[in-house]
């Protein structure tokens, strides 16, 4: 579809609409100090193959999974995908974009959820899943909307400063236009959430915490939800890495009322950051205030099985103010995607991925703490960590970079009390001799 500017004579039209004489008229709300003079720099039009090229050549400058072995986490993470989910999700049957507001023209895309939900609800230890939310980090605030709507007259929730920094952030952004608190909790020595404190918090509706959380540490979450509960609050537990409850005790067997956190590494590829999927589930009693949407099994009047959307209390279908969220769509295509990597593996594959990344995580932190490094924090960890180094690390890094491996990331850009500790993350792409490469080079 090609860029058609509107004409001068539609420009007049509409100023004469709006009772305006001019351009600069319109804008003249705008304050001067947000303004823009003059012409913006934009460079000569390109014709399409030399454009094409342009990109393609800035496009090398990127280091990709395809080009580099990664060894990042912190809420983007590297998996090898079957190449059977790949072809089931490009079939012209599922990739669409068209929402299934009418059952009975959308009943594979309905079971396609409904199968995802269930694979969800189980992975998680939950009683009922939702069609996804747009990311783990939207999927954090929506759960803690929801534990506000459930506690009614609380006003208070409480978030583990060691949850995502990026998934905190829009927290604050969802909840600081209403009146309500937002209490940070710290971090213990061991990594894991200070919880002693929620008996001093008055109005307490949630707590949140995230295993494995963002130093890799992964939470007691049950002694949690136990403490949390006595303080006679809902207790919300995300994630950014789903792997790893195919190893972990569930959330939901732990005790918490509400689970979310990213999907991302079920089958989705890292695509410079996105898209995501939101990982939402919830128990049974508290159903009615899952925000989105949520697909039901139900049988026609021959008594055939078929599928529809149960519940989707959403703005655009009943009053505003009445609405559990203002989302307006699932992340359709990416539910299916984790929907059939998930079915794919199994239940023994999802554990047995699992296994191996925790197994060739700590090959490469032992490796690494044999040369000289020492753990940020000493407590559990699933496939990310956090260490120090007794000389600047930086070096090394850039002697990596140039063998094509992307290793650790400084904490310091999200922690300054945690400057020149490093994050690291190890699934099953990395192979052993690159591990060694990064021991080898620390060492050195």
């Amino acid at each position: 579809m090609r860029y058609l500017p509107h004409t001068d004579q539609e420009i007049h039209e509409m100023l004469a609409v709006t009772g305006h004489g001019s351009l600069e008229g319109l804008f003249a709300h705008i304050p001067e100090e947000c303004s823009y003079h003059g012409d913006i720099d934009i460079p000569a039009p390109l014709s399409e193959w030399a454009l094409s090229e342009h990109f393609h050549d800035i496009g090398r400058n990127n280091y990709t999974s395809a080009a580099k072995s990664i060894l990042l986490g912190a809420g983007n993470y590297s998996h090898y995908i079957p190449a059977i989910v790949p072809s089931l999700i490009g079939r012209s049957e599922f990739l669409t974009a068209y929402t299934p507001y009418q059952p009975e023209m959308s009943q594979g895309t309905l079971q396609g959820i409904f199968e995802y939900q269930t694979l969800t609800a189980r992975l998680l230890g939950m009683e009922v899943a939702n069609a996804s939310m747009y990311d783990g980090a939207s999927a954090l605030a929506e759960a803690l909307l929801m534990a506000l709507r459930i506690a009614r007259k609380k006003n208070t929730i409480a978030i583990s400063s060691a949850i995502h920094p990026h998934y905190r952030e829009v927290v604050f952004s969802y909840l600081q236009a209403g009146s309500f608190k937002i209490i940070e909790l710290p971090v213990s020595l061991d990594g894991r959430t200070d919880l002693s404190g929620l008996d001093d918090i008055d109005d307490l509706a949630a707590v949140a915490i995230q295993s494995p959380n963002f130093f890799g540490v992964i939470e007691d979450l049950e002694t949690g939800s136990n403490l949390i509960h006595s303080a006679d609050a809902l207790f919300v537990s995300c994630f950014s890495e789903a792997f790893a409850y195919g190893l972990l005790r569930s959330p939901g067997a732990s005790g918490a009322d509400i689970v979310c956190g990213e999907g991302q590494s079920f089958g989705m590829s890292q695509s410079f950051g996105g898209p995501g999927l939101g990982m939402f589930a919830c128990r049974t009693k508290h159903q009615r205030n899952i925000p989105g949407r949520v697909v039901g099994e139900t049988v026609d009047m021959d008594g055939k099985r078929g599928y529809v959307l149960t519940l989707s209390t959403r703005e655009q279908h009943i009053r505003r103010e009445k609405a559990t969220s203002n989302i307006c769509s699932n992340q359709g295509i990416c539910a299916l995607t984790a929907a059939a990597y998930m079915a794919s593996l199994g239940a023994t594959g999802v554990r047995r991925v699992a296994a191996l990344n925790y197994d060739k995580s700590e090959y490469l932190k032992a490796g690494l703490i044999k040369a000289g490094a020492k753990p940020l924090f000493d407590s559990p960890t699933f496939n990310e960590f956090s260490l120090t180094f007794a000389n600047n690390f930086e070096p090394v890094r850039r002697r990596l970079l140039e063998k094509g491996i992307i290793a650790g990331i400084e904490l310091g850009r999200f922690y300054k009390k945690y400057k020149d500790a490093y994050l690291f993350c190890v699934t099953e792409t990395a192979s052993k001799a690159v591990l060694d490469t990064v021991i080898e080079e620390v060492s050195s």
